[in-house]
């Protein structure tokens, strides 16, 4: 186990150290597809922070149900019925320094809130993390349509 903390901290650090400079620079603003490609979320400013949400999925129907995809594991029962295209993710986003935001993620997978880190990796690249107390896990998005 301690190895694979061992082996995640100097990815990270890696990524980070490689690209620091040219990420600072890029905007998150933009379309970005998510590390499985099964959605892109549209990334605009809000406020002094940013803002992310679902413009498309890559499955539109539900193969359980046959029915376009809805936000059935959201805690909130009044929204378990809403589509998921338009369903907002970053909640509070604010910037943490250049290329670096956090605030909360949404994660329709399983309905949770969690604490999230977004920190752009480069001007096509962005880390987006989530996290539960000590515990992280994240993903690379990558920008659509240029930079």
């Amino acid at each position: 186990m301690i190895w694979n903390f061992l082996r995640v901290f100097i990815l990270i650090f890696a990524l980070n150290g490689i690209s620091a400079a040219g990420a600072q620079d890029a905007s998150p603003s933009g379309l970005w597809l998510t590390q499985k490609g099964d959605a892109r979320i549209q990334v605009s400013s809000c406020g002094s922070g940013i803002c992310g949400k679902v413009v498309w999925l890559k499955d539109t129907i539900d193969p359980q149900t046959g029915k376009p995809q809805v936000d059935d594991k959201n805690p909130n029962p009044a929204l378990r019925s809403r589509s998921m295209i338009g369903v907002q993710l970053f909640i509070g986003m604010t910037s943490n320094g250049p290329g670096s935001w956090i605030g909360k993620i949404y994660n329709a997978d399983d309905g949770g809130t969690y604490d999230s880190k977004v920190k752009m990796i480069s001007a096509s690249q962005m880390n987006v993390e989530g996290c539960l107390g000590a515990f992280c896990g994240g993903e690379i998005w990558t920008k659509l349509g240029g930079r």
